[in-house]
């Protein structure tokens, strides 16, 4: 089964969306403060690693 220039086209438009979406959502992902729940727990591990 082989496919036409057109859906060639299509299917490299679509995957090149999927990327431009998944960048922009890591992109604001990476921008976002982490959690002071977060903050405390990684402090708590540093701390109890140091002392072992």
């Amino acid at each position: 089964m082989f496919e036409d220039s057109q859906g060639n086209t299509s299917k490299a438009r679509l995957r090149e969306q999927i990327n431009e979406n998944l960048k922009r959502v890591y992109e604001d992902a990476l921008k976002e403060e982490i959690p002071d729940r977060f903050k405390i727990l990684l402090q708590q591990l540093k701390a109890k690693e140091s002392n072992s």
